[in-house]
């Protein structure tokens, strides 16, 4: 699996402080398990790539369900609020696509590669 991120929030993982990515919990996120190796690859140009190991995944009603259970610079960027973060999620996801999968947030620690 891969999960495409831009360059700042990429830096974020690279750097040990993002170890929490949030997704709706449609199919293709429900298949991922524990243990799990991800490929992160740094956008726009996608040739600076990570390796990171889910080590935990935990399922929620909607984002800002989600949100409350994280400090942000876990989710994103130490720069943003939660309501600054919030207001991302309608630009990738409906509300529709949120009221029927959920979201999950899954933990992962960089591994070296």
């Amino acid at each position: 699996m891969q999960i495409h991120l831009d360059s700042e929030i990429f830096e974020q993982v690279k750097n040990g402080t993002k170890n929490v990515e949030a997704r709706v919990d449609d199919e293709k996120r429900q298949a991922i398990q524990i243990g799990e190796i991800i490929e992160v690859l740094k956008r726009p140009d996608e040739q600076e790539k990570l390796l990171v190991k889910v080590t935990d995944l935990k399922r929620f009603k909607n984002f800002a369900e989600l949100a409350e259970n994280y400090p942000i610079e876990r989710l994103y960027s130490p720069d943003f609020t939660k309501e600054q973060y919030l207001a991302l999620f309608p630009k990738f996801y409906t509300d529709e696509e949120i009221n029927k999968y959920g979201t999950v947030a899954i933990e992962f620690e960089v591994v070296d590669e």
